[in-house]
């Protein structure tokens, strides 16, 4: 998932990020407004990962998100 989409997408997929990640308060979701560099310093914040584990995390679950989206957009 590219910046472009995830700024689209961002009010739709506030709650699934707050799932994924649950230290990440509702001033953290209104600050990153959808900004994937904004996200990744967050959570290096809250969670103390370097950059590279952080922006690793964000891809896998944006991986897997758009996967299920996928398959249940086929169903």
């Amino acid at each position: 998932m590219n910046q472009d989409i995830l700024s689209g997408k961002w009010k739709q997929m506030r709650g699934q990020v707050k799932q994924w990640w649950g230290k990440l308060t509702d001033d953290d979701l209104d600050r990153i407004d959808g900004t994937m560099d904004k996200l990744a310093g967050t959570l290096q914040e809250r969670y103390g990962w370097e950059r590279e584990q952080a922006e690793r995390e964000i891809k896998k679950r944006f991986e897997r998100y758009d996967s299920e989206m996928g398959d249940a957009a086929r169903r």
